[in-house]
């Protein structure tokens, strides 16, 4: 049974995804969570890093809506299709989470690009904050590891609870950026989730206002979580027609 050790509700902070707004996150750190417990916690919007669970919490935005995407009806894009394609000679694996110099050094080159491309912080992330972030002992963890010739070029963090996946992180190799890994990657969890009679893909928040976010809603059908659910409540899953800040969908590239 889970263990809470602190819960936190941040002050207002600059938000990371929209421009001049501000952002507060509710945090608990939690230790002996089950993969049962885990999977109601994302049920009702949570994420997790470690032993860390959080979610938004803003009064004055609700802009970070949940998605997650019923892998028994999801019907892939061309332009998914399309990158699964070009994936088709990278070997998957699906292990227990681990870091080693392998793991750091290709995660280190991924956040130098993101730091050219998007503006990103200066990566600082050591082995022991990567083992904490990633590795941390937990029953629902996995890593989904993709190597091309036998060489490791992007790697999934995943959890995997009786009835969903949730897809916490990945990062790939700049060289290898026309492979549009980013994309294969999901199609590959929701594939994995088929294959272990899991019901979902949780694909984290979806903020159709931020360009780096959007893609999350390609992923269709999907459906978006109503609200923030307390523990007593039932969480309400809705398509995007029928949720309050339904927005079209992005068009098909």
């Amino acid at each position: 049974m889970a263990r809470l050790l602190e819960q936190i509700v941040s002050p207002p902070q600059p938000c990371t995804y929209l421009p001049g707004l501000e952002a507060v996150m509710e945090t608990r750190v939690m230790l002996e969570v089950s993969a049962a417990e885990l999977d109601a916690l994302l049920a009702r919007g949570w994420r997790r890093f470690g032993p860390t669970y959080f979610r938004p919490r803003c009064r004055a935005c609700a802009e970070c809506v949940s998605l997650r995407v019923p892998v028994n009806t999801f019907a892939p894009t061309h332009s998914q299709l399309r990158a699964l394609r070009k994936c088709r000679d990278v070997e998957v694996h699906v292990g227990v989470p681990r870091v080693d110099t392998e793991r750091m050094d290709l995660y280190h080159r991924w956040h130098a690009m993101r730091e050219a491309d998007r503006g990103w912080t200066g990566d600082t992330v050591t082995h022991e904050q990567y083992a904490m972030q990633f590795c941390f002992p937990h029953p629902a963890a996995r890593e989904m590891t993709y190597r091309l010739d036998g060489k490791l070029i992007g790697v999934g963090i995943v959890d995997e609870t009786p009835a969903a996946l949730s897809s916490v992180y990945f990062y790939f190799d700049p060289q290898h950026r026309r492979l549009s890994l980013g994309v294969a990657s999901a199609l590959l969890e929701i594939a994995h989730a088929q294959r272990r009679g899991r019901r979902w893909l949780y694909l984290g928040y979806r903020v159709q206002a931020c360009p780096s976010l959007q893609y999350k809603g390609t992923f269709g059908p999907h459906e978006l979580l109503v609200g923030r659910p307390e523990p007593d409540d039932e969480p309400r899953w809705v398509p995007p027609p029928e949720h309050p800040l339904a927005a079209p969908p992005a068009a098909d590239g």
